[in-house]
């Protein structure tokens, strides 16, 4: 079965789940060879109880476009998980996290969808840009930042902190990342 790379980007509003919520995310569904097939994204509601993270919210005021943008037409995260892990069942193929940085995004995506339904569709394992930069690059892990990348991996997609232009954004410099490879 083929593998379908689903990059994911969070916009969140604290470092870990559970005391701080998921506010939206976004994936697009990518063919290595760069072939978008399918997006999928949602805006939430905050979880019961929790709150934002000072400097975390302090970062939101500095960008009020993308803090609107992703507190519109928010959904139950139960509601939306269950539409999202929908979505991953009916790709053509294995679905693949792919994340920058996978740690954090991951790390939201997840603990949802075991929260909210119970399972994910992307077992245990996402795959990391940055690690894959490290590699291909052949530099340190902390200087593989997008502005030590070279301009080459970089498609004219914008980066606007909204979670699916960042998803796609980023699905892009993957493909492109994974082309170099020769794979």
């Amino acid at each position: 079965m083929v593998e379908i790379y689903v990059s994911t980007d969070v916009e969140v509003d604290g470092p870990i789940p559970g005391p701080h919520s998921m506010l939206s995310f976004g994936s697009a569904a990518f063919l290595a060879d760069k072939t978008l097939l399918s997006t999928f994204s949602a805006n939430l509601d905050q979880l019961p109880n929790a709150c934002g993270h000072p400097d975390t919210m302090a970062w939101w005021d500095k960008h009020p476009k993308a803090w609107e943008s992703c507190r519109r037409d928010r959904q139950d995260p139960a509601r939306a998980m269950t539409a999202y892990v929908g979505w991953l069942d009916s790709l053509p193929g294995k679905p693949v996290f792919v994340g920058y940085p996978a740690a954090f995004d991951f790390m939201f995506i997840y603990w949802y969808l075991i929260r909210f339904v119970g399972r994910s569709p992307f077992s245990f394992s996402a795959v990391d840009i940055k690690t894959m930069a490290m590699v291909v690059l052949n530099l340190e892990y902390r200087v593989c930042t997008k502005r030590n990348m070279p301009e080459r991996w970089f498609d004219d997609a914008p980066h606007t902190h909204v979670a699916l232009d960042d998803a796609i954004e980023q699905g892009k410099l993957f493909c492109n990342i994974l082309a170099e490879t020769g794979r």
